[in-house]
């Protein structure tokens, strides 16, 4: 026997080594060029960006309007009447929507750190900046059949109040700031967090369908609250939360999601600000739009 060559014992651990490697939740698959599929971050850097993007949504605005409401805190009464002033306040209503503003760029600025490492790496070709070959006329089937299934479902299921529609009902002030922040920024945020960040890393780590599923389900249970017990605008969310992850998974990269989110937002917030020119049907368009809408601007 050749005392020089490997024994079986320690053939064995190599391999046991190198095959765990490759699927441990904080360890990039160094065979596999990096980029969309392989980034070079981990799933436990992904899964603290999406915390702290929550974090951020729920206190930025919160600390905003609370900074509003202290000088007339003393004669609004209890902590009942504050919050009723803050719901139906339109100044405290559009401060609450402008502050998702420097929510995004907070967020932006993280995601962009983490996917370059600090000007380490590209930040388009980490996520996947191409059509992965997706057509015009594929985002025209896919928002057809969409929009053509909400109108069905909210038809028969009609979408329950919402913080959405009180906003809405606010002002135009804030109809047009909710539009433009839901068109602008909404759609490149969320896309970068979800379907950028925290998908390319679970992918890697656990597989497409478990990286479908969380995803998935992450990206609704953060506006679950907003929309309990309406569960015809819960099943609506996600299923729009599944199509553009399953975009992700089909074209390899991550513009395709963000160009039909936009293109998405952009219609829904078009109807909102056209909705009072129009007769109200049976069922208010912007009702729906807004019960959607919602879902991709926090």
């Amino acid at each position: 026997m050749d005392q020089n060559a490997p024994s079986d014992t320690l053939l064995f651990v190599d391999t046991t080594d190198q095959i765990f490697s490759e699927h441990r939740f904080d360890t990039p698959n160094a065979e596999l060029a990096t980029g969309p599929d392989n980034p070079p971050w981990n799933g436990w850097i992904a899964l603290s960006v999406w915390l702290i993007s929550v974090f951020l949504v729920v206190v930025v605005p919160s600390v905003v309007v609370l900074a509003y409401v202290a000088p007339m805190r003393g004669s609004l009464g209890g902590q009942e009447a504050l919050i009723e002033f803050v719901k139906n306040d339109p100044t405290a209503v559009i401060l609450q929507v402008i502050a998702i503003l420097p929510v995004h760029l907070l967020t932006i600025l993280l995601a962009w750190a983490v996917v370059t490492r600090l000007k380490t790496y590209p930040f388009r070709e980490m996520l996947g900046w191409n059509s992965g070959g997706m057509r015009w006329w594929h985002y025209v089937l896919i928002l057809i059949g969409i929009f053509s299934l909400s109108a069905v479902v909210m038809s028969n299921f009609p979408e329950a109040d919402n913080d959405l529609l009180r906003i809405v009902r606010s002002s135009r002030t804030a109809v047009f700031v909710l539009a433009a922040l839901a068109t602008l920024t909404a759609p490149l945020v969320e896309e970068v967090v979800y379907r950028g960040i925290l998908y390319s890393a679970f992918q890697r780590t656990f597989g497409v369908t478990f990286a479908v599923v969380i995803v998935t389900a992450l990206f609704a249970l953060v506006h679950f609250p907003q929309y309990w017990p309406s569960y015809s605008t819960l099943f609506l969310l996600t299923l729009l939360s599944l199509i553009l992850t399953m975009v992700r998974v089909r074209t390899g990269n991550l513009l395709p999601c963000v160009i039909l989110h936009t293109i998405f937002n952009g219609i829904q917030s078009a109807v909102l600000i056209a909705e009072p020119y129009f007769p109200t049907p049976a069922v208010d368009p912007a009702q729906v739009a807004a019960a959607i809408l919602l879902f991709f601007v926090n």
